[in-house]
């Protein structure tokens, strides 16, 4: 055996830097030092519910770390597990970032070092890419500064825009609505409980959609400028005429993978009245999962969306588990801007459910319960978002998803063979919003995968397991949610999938989330980032990774 002495690992030089640089390090950036969970300092696990100090918000399954022998590390918020509380894949140090000048020093301290480095700003992520094992987080969540122009100029060019808005990587959806909504505009943005989701980091990154997507285009399709710390510590500002291949990537190339953003200026638009539909279930039946009359509600959706579509409505019809009985129930959300054909169009769906409700039998296809259903007139989109998504907190889930993008005439021609698959998933959304605007936009005009501008519907299901769950049950989650995948892509073999909601162990992800763009999204990275810095696991230039991301191949 040789005594050459080999290089250290990413791993071991992690390590060391930890145990070493710390005191360093409070001299080195100007941000707030955040320490590792094991021993509860500062009392984190106090703060536990409302996430000041975990390495995800959402999903905590991305905080424990399984290894292959099957053991879990992890720190369970539910103490009665008895589990001690260990490290598991929260980062064990990081850069609680006040301004670009934070970023950049911990982007250079990070290359300096050779350290895994994770980005967060609310971790709103269903891939892990917000935490790693023994890395090093840079945390995003108070580059809160929000500007509104009522004209700008892009940098380097003399192209003005009127009433666009400036976020700063912090900054959270219900923030933004909010920001617009004094200007009586309204942007382009996602939906989560409370709007608590990121408006200018992953979500962007990932291509973004939204309830208002059919009337005008994804997130990325309204991005007119962005600011970016790269690899080696700069702050660029990118746009059409500044860095324009990079500006291009962040559209829709995936998050954490090109730079960590700082800002994102949007386009916004006049704010308008919306009509709301909505309707919710109760089901029950003696077999409880599957039940006949779910999937007689999904198929029979299925068959009017395009016709739904074509009257302006849009939104996210879902199925999930009733807390109690545990059988799944469905409710549907949407809005339309055109009020005179609303309820023409969405009345025959709401007679229907009701009439099965009226017939239905527990011991038959199951008791179909309608809790409400009808429509109502918002005087505006910012009136209707802060009704039907109220700031609340959140606790998040272990979660595994799997989703694919359908064509229109797949839901036309299909339905009836669909809609049983969907019903068969403990929790979905088959979402109608990748029609109208979304599909005009030139296909190569940003990064984000060109299936975006052929499809209608958006269909992502999950499953959810409890902390402290063995490897072998995460394991056959894992094998349920991949199966799974597989069928509903057979429905669409040629599309592909929105990067921030899918399987996460995608066999193809380079086919799957990035189609053509790929090879050009490659030839960006290494241009910007040569020596990997930035590496999150199905992005771009992972497949050149080991499983961990420590090591290149």
């Amino acid at each position: 055996m040789s005594d050459e002495k080999k290089p250290p690992t990413r791993n071991a030089v992690q390590q060391a830097k930890y145990e070493r640089g710390r005191l360093a390090y409070f001299v080195i950036v100007t941000a707030t030092i955040v320490l590792g969970l094991s021993s509860n300092p500062f009392g984190i696990l106090d703060n536990y519910l409302p996430a000041q100090w975990l390495a995800i918000l959402k999903n905590r399954n991305f905080e424990t770390h399984v290894f292959p022998n099957g053991t879990i590390s992890a720190c369970y918020l539910n103490s009665s597990l008895g589990a001690a509380c260990e490290q598991g894949s929260v980062p064990v140090i990081g850069v609680d970032a006040r301004n670009a000048e934070d970023v950049s020093s911990a982007v250079r301290f990070a290359a300096r070092n050779n350290l895994r480095l994770v980005i967060k700003n609310t971790g709103h992520d269903y891939l892990g890419r917000s935490s790693a094992r023994g890395s090093f987080m840079l945390w995003t969540h108070h580059l809160k500064d929000i500007e509104y122009h009522k004209t700008f100029t892009l940098l380097g060019s003399k192209e003005v825009y009127e009433n666009v808005l400036t976020l700063g990587a912090g900054v959270q959806w219900y923030e933004a609505y909010e920001a617009a909504a004094k200007r009586e505009r309204v942007i382009v943005g996602g939906i989560s409980p409370g709007g608590s989701n990121g408006a200018a980091g992953g979500w962007v990154m990932g291509g973004g959609h939204s309830i208002i997507s059919p009337m005008f285009g994804l997130g990325v399709d309204n991005v007119v400028e962005m600011t970016v710390v790269i690899a080696n510590g700069e702050i660029l500002t990118v746009n059409a005429r500044q860095y324009p291949d990079l500006f291009w990537a962040l559209r829709g190339g995936g998050g954490g993978t090109f730079g960590v953003l700082t800002s994102v200026t949007y386009k916004t638009h006049p704010t308008f009245p919306v009509v709301c539909g909505f309707i919710s279930t109760v089901i029950d039946h003696p077999k409880g999962n599957v039940t006949p009359i779910l999937s007689k509600l999904i198929t029979e959706f299925l068959r009017l969306s395009p016709q739904l579509a074509d009257a302006g409505w849009s939104g996210y019809p879902m199925v999930e588990r009733d807390p109690v009985t545990k059988v799944p129930f469905m409710w549907i959300l949407l809005i339309a801007p055109n009020t005179a054909k609303a309820n023409e169009t969405i009345n025959p769906y709401f007679s229907y459910a009701k009439s099965l409700a009226a017939t239905s039998k527990y011991e038959g296809d199951g008791s179909l319960t309608i809790k409400m259903a009808g429509t109502y007139v918002s005087e505006s989109y910012a009136a209707w978002e802060k009704t039907w998504l109220p700031k609340i907190g959140l606790v998040g889930d272990n979660i595994l998803m799997g989703s694919r993008l359908i064509p229109r005439n797949v839901i036309e021609e299909k339905y009836e063979e669909l809609g049983p698959l969907i019903a068969t998933f403990p929790g979905v959304g088959f979402y109608p919003l990748a029609w109208g605007k979304t599909s005009e936009f030139d296909p190569d005009s940003v990064a984000v995968h060109p299936a975006w501008r052929s499809s209608f519907m958006h269909v992502v299901f999950w499953d959810t397991w409890e902390d402290g769950a063995s490897a072998e049950h995460i394991k056959a989650v894992d094998a349920w949610v991949k199966d799974n995948t597989l069928k509903l892509t057979a429905f669409a073999p040629d599309t592909g999938a929105y990067m921030n909601e899918a399987y996460m162990h995608e066999a193809d992800p380079r086919k799957t989330f990035f189609g053509s763009h790929y090879e050009k999204l490659l030839a960006i990275k290494s241009k910007y980032d040569p020596r990997s810095l930035f590496i999150v696991g199905q992005g771009v230039g992972s497949e050149q990774w080991d499983k961990s991301l420590n090591c290149k191949l």
